[in-house]
């Protein structure tokens, strides 16, 4: 008989849930079962008895997957008091990965907001067990990361250095404190080590079902052996959920589902998940005969590609490989992740690593080599955030490995998003919009799992690039040169050299850049986005100039630098828009902005057909001619004037160059060096190319990568949003307050003064003198200013924000008296 089981309020009563802990993850002394953790049928076996519950005919929101990650997600969003939840796992609750996760908490971790995501996750497993009071195994061991040589112990250094910034503890150690700390690590080859003396190590299965327990107590539903079928949406929003057991009516929907999230969850054709699977290894052993205390320090030998911690008196030890193995390309929809065939000759490098770094354990025997699969995304980041084409339609997938360590957190970025309409952080690096179609390829997603798992532990230098399906260095699907080889040079050499000190190609880029400032240069800028924004009458207009902060009502042929700012005033966007004609608008976006950009002009665009968004960023290559004798070359090509006279700065023509004819070309060059960019229809593109390398000759010309491009435009302060610009950053922190229009009424809702004094104000609360928030004691951002007077102009609504300023002395860099001082 199909038996299906509910969590809830009603479940977990306090007559109930003694019996419930007693089978899911509490053991007995002495009676673990084989294999790391409880099996998924002791989960479950407490709750199949009970009488099935039918599920809900509407909900507010619909969570599929009961691993980690989806139950962190519904704790939260409970927690932020949301109602009507309904958590949907197919098989049993954590019986997926989260069953055979290794149960490290670790923030050493690459980049800043997943530090922060672990330190938090760290922070909530702590307490949980106090809050629920089901026990999550949390043990405080704290964790080395070994260096084995000097650029390895420098990564390290870099990594504290961040982490001390963000106020979390951590200790540049020698070799001989590492002994002190664990008993079993050989020091011979170590020059190094950083000590995090806040990880830990839990219990997966007990934090997944504690999770779970806090949530039910907040009133979330949780229905397991329950399988989507399909996401029913209309006109662009999730209005139902069908699964095997019937239909249930929501507004979200949540996608947590783990290794089955790509292909079986792909039943929204408008929704693309790019991840894969790749097996797993690692062994546990016997307890050893002086058995390891629980608290002894987790180790992270990079170098030697593998972890290593306590686990019953003995060690839990696994890896990432240099050779992984992919699997599930085909997809795969299992009820549950069963362990996989051993693969002894596959783990034979890694054993190796681990009897090197602890020669003691030679003489262990070795319990289980367990395989388990894990979902990675192309790069090596996870995937948080409503999806670009279906609005309501929440993924948080592809923990590349670090779910445990990542699902507190993500699960509380994700809850908060969904609540405010924004996350609370710069998530941008882990946002499901940096992805576009191109990176959605089986074939694709295979070869760069190949690629990525070894990443994890490879020494990442600066300005690293992955290789696969590409020659030079990618973006968004593009490939784009670096530089340009002079002839007698190695290129293979270059490529392999790789430093935290100065690279063997420095005094190449500085040649292209040298020429950029003194002749001309090309640079192929075709990767850029490229939208054509075109309507019948002004709703164009009308729809830039609500979005945008500088004025777009300006002649046709200008070019306006303008950024599009959210209700908080940071940067969504940082575009150029041409006005081609009366009511038509070239939009020129940066690179990894094509899918958010699309995302954020759609979901403010009216439902009118007179008003129509293409992208046609595949329709033009962009040639950017970059220098002083630029002017020279595409005047000899058009036999027009370009001097400056003639052709003034921010404007654009369509002219013939050469024999082709409509070419877009633009009096601006994205650095702040003179020149031009070339929008060319591509079918013209090579014959643009050649006829401008040939007339070049004479005027020095050369081909430029984008390290140059990167070097001209920091040079000149051209920020570049997703690298110096975020949806937290505002004009005014980056001195770009003149690309503002501060006159203008008309921005993203409900006027430009919410967005502003909405900045100014939980910017200035945040600026004590001790950077907490005046009325908190914290240094949270998100508690709301006082409410806003009428709507007024720009220049009023600044002049209140700063009226209302705490009255301490220590001014905050969102002060706009600051940069009129000269002083930011």
């Amino acid at each position: 008989m199909h038996c299906s089981c509910v969590w809830s309020s009603r479940a977990l009563s306090p007559a109930l849930l003694p019996r419930l802990l007693s089978h899911a993850g509490c053991w007995a002394p002495g009676t673990r079962p084989r294999g790391i953790w409880s099996s998924p049928r002791r989960l479950a076996s407490a709750v199949e008895t009970t009488q099935p519950i039918p599920l809900p005919s509407q909900a507010r929101v619909v969570i599929c997957g009961g691993g980690i990650v989806g139950t962190s997600v519904a704790y939260h969003l409970a927690k932020l008091g949301w109602t009507e939840i309904v958590l949907l796992e197919q098989g049993r609750l954590g019986a997926g990965t989260t069953r055979l996760c290794a149960g490290i908490v670790s923030v050493a971790k690459p980049i800043s907001i997943e530090c922060k995501m672990a330190d938090y996750s760290n922070s909530l497993y702590e307490h949980l067990e106090e809050e629920t009071g089901v026990k999550t195994g949390y043990v405080k061991t704290g964790s080395l990361c070994l260096a084995q040589n000097q650029d390895r112990f420098l990564s390290l250094k870099r990594l504290a250095s961040r982490l001390n910034v963000m106020g979390i503890p951590c200790n540049v150690i020698k070799p001989k404190e590492v002994s002190k700390l664990h008993p079993l690590v050989n020091i011979h080859d170590l020059v190094g080590a950083l000590h995090l003396p806040g990880d830990a190590v839990v219990s997966p299965p007990d934090v997944n079902h504690a999770l779970a327990t806090a949530a039910a107590r907040h009133g979330v539903q949780i229905h397991e052996r329950t399988t989507v079928n399909h996401v029913m949406m209309e006109k662009g929003h999730v209005t139902a959920v069908e699964t095997d057991r019937g239909a249930i009516e929501c507004e979200y929907f949540v996608n947590c589902a783990g290794q089955v999230t790509l292909y079986p969850l792909r039943v929204c054709t408008k929704v693309s998940v790019p991840l894969h699977g790749c097996e797993h290894f690692y062994l546990l052993s016997k307890p050893l005969p002086e058995p390891l205390q629980p608290s002894t320090p987790v180790v992270m030998d990079m170098d030697g590609r593998i972890y290593v911690r306590a686990w019953q008196g003995g060690v839990l030890s696994g890896g990432f490989e240099k050779n992984p193995k992919p699997i599930f390309t085909e997809g795969r929809n299992q009820l549950e992740i069963q362990t996989m065939q051993e693969d002894w000759d596959h783990f034979e490098p890694m054993l190796s690593a681990l009897l090197r770094r602890m020669p003691e354990l030679e003489v262990c025997e070795i319990q289980q080599l367990v395989n388990c699969p894990e979902s990675f995304t192309p790069d090596m980041r996870c995937l948080m955030g409503e999806t670009p084409g279906v609005h309501g339609y929440f993924v948080l997938a592809g923990m590349n490995a670090s779910g445990l360590a990542f699902a507190g957190g993500a699960g509380k970025y994700l809850a908060e998003w969904m609540t405010y309409g924004y996350p609370t952080a710069n998530v941008w690096p882990l946002d499901i919009k940096r992805f576009g179609n191109l990176q959605s390829s089986r074939t694709f997603l295979r070869h760069r799992v190949m690629e990525v798992m070894p990443l994890l532990y490879n020494l990442k230098v600066p300005r690293w690039d992955f290789q696969t399906g590409r020659q030079w260095m990618e973006k968004h699907g593009f490939e784009r040169a670096k530089y340009f080889i002079p002839a007698g040079k190695d290129l293979l050499s270059l490529d392999a050299s790789k430093t935290f000190y100065k690279p063997d190609w420095f005094d190449i880029v500085g040649a292209e850049v040298k020429c950029c400032k003194e002749a001309v240069c090309v640079i192929d800028m075709s990767s850029f986005t490229k939208f054509e924004l075109t309507s019948t009458d002004d709703q164009a207009l009308a729809l830039l100039q609500h979005l945008c902060a500088n004025d777009l009502d300006v002649p046709v042929g200008h070019i306006v630098h303008t950024g599009m700012l959210n209700e908080r005033g940071g940067y969504e966007n940082d575009c150029s828009v041409v006005r081609v004609k009366k009511n038509s608008f070239f939009i020129i976006s940066p690179t990894d902005q094509q899918v958010h950009c699309w995302s954020w002009l759609k979901k403010h665009m009216p439902d009118d057909p007179q008003l129509h968004l293409e992208d046609v960023s595949w329709k033009y290559t962009a040639l950017n001619l970059i220098g002083p004798r630029a002017m020279d070359v595409l005047g000899e090509l058009s036999y027009v004037s370009m001097t400056p006279e003639h052709f003034p700065s921010l404007f654009c023509k369509e002219m013939s160059v050469g024999y082709a004819n409509g070419i877009r070309v633009m009096s601006m060059t994205h650095t702040g060096e003179p020149g031009f960019m070339l929008y060319i229809p591509i079918e013209y593109a090579l014959h643009v190319y050649n006829e401008v390398m040939s007339v070049g000759q004479k005027y020095g010309i050369r081909n430029a990568g984008y390290y140059a491009l990167r070097s001209l435009r920091i040079e000149k302060f051209f920020a570049f949003w997703g690298q110096d610009l975020d949806p937290f950053t505002t004009p005014l922190e980056c001195g770009r307050e003149f690309r503002v229009k501060f006159d203008t009424t008309s921005w993203v809702e409900p006027v430009a003064s919410s967005c502003w004094s909405w900045r100014i104000m939980t910017q200035s609360w945040t600026c004590g003198p001790g950077g907490e928030n005046p009325s908190t004691g914290m240094g949270s951002c998100v508690v709301p200013p006082p409410p806003l007077p009428t709507p007024t102009p720009w220049k009023d609504t600044c002049v209140w924000a700063l009226s209302r300023r705490p009255p301490w002395t220590a001014p905050c860099r969102g002060d706009p008296r600051l940069h009129q001082q000269g002083r930011l």
